[in-house]
């Protein structure tokens, strides 16, 4: 656990609004066949925000039935702290293997603030939690300081560290050594985190894509970085669809033509369509159109 490629799955809906189990499960399996080696729920991708914790908690479910002995994580991105603590407790008892939890996405708490609401989420969960420091889109920085105030808690185990800043990874391994695993959580970065250190890789496109993601990783993980960086190349216009405000109907777009699904959203998100639409379906249609044969990577 920790180490690997953890996809931040989409979340699947019905022509009526409500959850397509059964699409989930198929596109969840996709990836679980592929070699992820976990799956991540209720994240920005999978509009975690615009479900109810029973929800939440349902698409963890049939995640689990598709991963099999392979984790599922909860991700936890509530607004208040009494909110989260019930999340987290209702996952614990579901069988969720571990959280992942923003710090705080509305209110943007100071450093103590932010020990303190990270501390109290994940006592009430009890539960390995890996931290998610996403300043560009929460706003919210957990740096190495803060992450080694909390390193007395043996349930913070893991960073995705989605700063933005390639320097990050080395500085979080400089500071604390291997106290925490680090993932990266930024999929146009992936490759150059992979290089100086990181673990594994929440990931965005592999929704879409998961041979070449889990090719990437694994040919990383066997030092062949040659052929692990020409696949990157040619999967980096794509990666970059992940690095938007419109990354969920952007990479539900991708999906539509790799993996034949559908992408409908949860309000007040709607699909992709006129100029913007065309131009991610370029993207799309000419990284299908050059799809690398993948080298033996198992």
């Amino acid at each position: 656990m920790w180490k690997g490629v953890y996809p931040a799955v989409t979340t699947k809906f019905d022509e009526h609004g409500g959850l397509d189990h059964t699409e989930m499960g198929r596109c969840f399996d996709l990836m679980i066949d592929a070699g992820c080696d976990g799956l991540i729920v209720a994240g920005s991708l999978g509009e975690g925000s615009m479900l109810s914790q029973e929800e939440r908690l349902a698409v963890m479910e049939t995640a689990k039935s598709s991963a099999g002995e392979r984790p599922v994580l909860m991700t936890v991105a509530e607004a208040g702290t009494r909110e989260a603590c019930q999340l987290v407790e209702q996952a614990a008892k579901a069988g969720a293997a571990g959280l992942m939890i923003v710090p705080s996405p509305i209110y943007h708490t100071d450093r103590d603030e932010t020990v303190a609401n990270l501390r109290t989420i994940a006592a009430a969960g009890d539960l390995p939690v890996m931290i998610y420091s996403n300043r560009v889109a929460y706003r919210v920085d957990v740096t190495p300081d803060i992450m080694e105030e909390l390193a007395d808690d043996w349930r913070f185990v893991a960073i995705k560290e989605s700063s933005d800043d390639i320097r990050r990874t080395t500085d979080i391994i400089n500071r604390l050594g291997d106290r925490y695993k680090v993932l990266t959580g930024v999929d146009n970065l992936a490759y150059e985190a992979l290089a100086v250190g990181a673990v594994g890789w929440v990931a965005g496109l592999v929704t879409a894509f998961p041979r070449e993601t889990v090719a990437i990783w694994r040919l990383m993980q066997a030092g062949r970085h040659a052929e692990a960086l020409a696949i990157y190349r040619w999967f980096r216009p794509l990666l970059d669809l992940d690095v938007s405000t419109y990354l969920v109907q952007n990479i539900k777009l991708a999906e539509v033509f790799a993996i034949n699904t559908n992408d409908r959203v949860r309000a007040p998100r709607l699909p992709l369509s006129g100029d913007r639409r065309a131009a991610v379906e370029a993207v799309i249609r000419k990284a299908m159109d050059n799809r690398p044969m993948l080298p033996d990577f198992a």
